[in-house]
């Protein structure tokens, strides 16, 4: 224990919980795009995960990136290891990896993208979201 008692908790949950999100709001009502996607991926995963709203007390970013070392938010840990940010949890649910470190089935299309030879640029993937 130090003297200081926010590092502490925030500590004592990276290290009591296998996977932790500390993000801007809740999974279910994140307040940030890259918070939103960030769960997103994880509960599409479909492992348990905690989470930390990092909003109701600016300490909780300050402390968690001197802990972590890493300037934004949100911020995934696995076994008590900085995973990353949004960026990248995203690039790995896309070829399967994140499934790999939490310990669940990969799908066959990540599987199969993940072995897959590149064929060049792909085109623009528009998904309309307007309607």
């Amino acid at each position: 224990m130090s003297d200081n008692p926010l590092r502490d908790a925030i500590d004592e949950a990276i290290r009591d919980n296998e996977v932790i999100l500390f993000m801007k709001g809740t999974p279910e009502q994140p307040m940030c795009g890259f918070s939103s996607r960030t769960a997103a991926a994880l509960q599409a995963v479909g492992k348990p995960f905690a989470a930390v709203d990092v909003l109701p007390d600016p300490r909780i970013r300050q402390e968690l990136s001197a802990i972590s070392e890493w300037p934004t938010i949100p911020q995934l840990f696995v076994k008590g290891e900085l995973v990353g940010g949004c960026d990248i949890v995203t690039e790995m649910f896309e070829t399967g990896e994140l499934h790999e470190a939490l310990g669940a089935e990969r799908p066959a299309e990540a599987a199969e993208a993940a072995t897959a030879e590149p064929t060049g640029p792909q085109p623009l993937g528009v998904e309309n979201r307007l309607g």
